[in-house]
């Protein structure tokens, strides 16, 4: 099919298109139909145990890919009470890394390191040696047009309200945001935020509401505070107890948060600790280009990219776009896992800081 859309006004690519766009239908005739649909997401904080475990991982694959841009890295953490194990499999032609040292960064000395790692499979690795992909999966990309970052309101909401607090208080910390948005004939022209949870850490209930209402003034004019807006604050109650004294952690389990919120399909595996050769990190980096891009091209509202991979091979089995619900094929980029990497330069090693706070931004 033609990929491209003729729609008059499909996409809107800058917030000052989506004002004016307001604008022109806001006088139309009533012939463009309005939609609204309820999206809630939520972020978490870099403190929150499972994001400490995703940046010691990432953290552990920079340290090698410094010294060896080369490494297959696979590494977990898990972690709870006092307690923390690191295992997986890593190949390198480096030396041997401390990484109790660099896990130690993360944590307080309280904490009990055990390491367990072995190299990777020669039967995985034969399929890696060739080009071939490092695992088979379905990993998915997403771009709309609802603002200049191109990802879903309510996520980008949940993710503001997090690194507001964060860069306050730097704790153990959650908050979720519940939106009405408004499209007049399926674009996006508005959000009116409908409910606020916010837990977090060492943070009073008191001041948390004060935190929240200067927070809200700083929102673009096309997000509104809904009349019926309520929020739920340390719903029970104000808390000291956090990270891993109070929960466990876990890579990779915060997948949906490292992505683009619940709207989107998650297809692949996790992130964190994986080196490019992985195609669950590599391939969904690559899958959030074309979709941008596409969005760009066609103007679209939303785009939707699905690639998917078998292990050993170098080519994706599936490699499709859905541009604003048309179902289109990909062409003009170099999709093997060698190619991904080169594109986008993914060997450098600053995979931890990347781990914080969402890997599509």
């Amino acid at each position: 099919m033609n990929c491209q859309q003729p729609t008059v006004w499909q996409g809107a690519n800058s917030v000052q298109e989506r004002k004016d766009m307001k604008q022109f239908i806001s006088l139309s005739d009533g012939s463009l139909q309005t939609k609204i649909v309820t999206r809630t997401a939520e972020f978490v904080s870099p403190k929150h145990p499972d994001k400490i475990c995703d940046q010691i991982s990432d953290a552990i694959l920079d340290a090698y890919l410094a010294k060896d841009k080369h490494a297959r890295v696979a590494v977990d953490v898990m972690a709870a009470h006092n307690q923390m194990l690191i295992t997986g499999e890593i190949t390198s032609s480096t030396e041997a890394i401390d990484i109790q040292k660099i896990a130690r960064k993360y944590v307080d000395e309280k904490m009990r390191i055990g390491v367990n790692i072995a190299k990777q499979s020669p039967e995985i690795a034969r399929g890696v040696d060739v080009g071939g992909a490092g695992d088979q999966g379905i990993m998915v990309g997403y771009a709309c047009a609802e603002n200049d970052d191109y990802m879903p309101t309510e996520y980008l909401l949940a993710r503001g309200l997090c690194q507001y607090i964060y860069d306050r208080y730097s704790f153990d910390g959650k908050t979720q945001v519940t939106v009405d948005l408004v499209y007049y004939n399926n674009v996006f022209v508005s959000a009116n935020i409908k409910h606020i949870v916010i837990s977090w850490q060492n943070v009073s209930k008191i001041i948390l509401i004060k935190l929240l209402k200067k927070w809200t003034k700083t929102l673009p004019e096309n997000i509104k505070i809904s009349a019926d807006y309520s929020y739920n604050i340390n719903p029970a109650g104000d808390w000291s107890i956090g990270g891993f004294d109070a929960d466990s952690g876990l890579t990779g389990r915060k997948i949906v948060v490292d992505n683009y919120g619940p709207r989107v399909p998650v297809g692949g595996g996790a992130f964190s600790g994986k080196d490019p050769s992985k195609v669950d990190r590599s391939a969904a980096y690559m899958a959030r280009k074309i979709a941008v891009d596409y969005l760009k091209k066609h103007r679209a509202n939303e785009v939707i990219v699905n690639i998917a991979y078998a292990l050993g091979r170098v080519e994706p089995v599936d490699a499709t776009a859905y541009i604003d619900g048309h179902k289109c094929g990909i062409a003009g980029y170099d999709l093997s896992p060698n190619g991904i990497i080169s594109q986008l330069d993914l060997l450098r090693p600053n995979y931890a800081e990347r781990a914080k706070w969402g890997h599509h931004l």
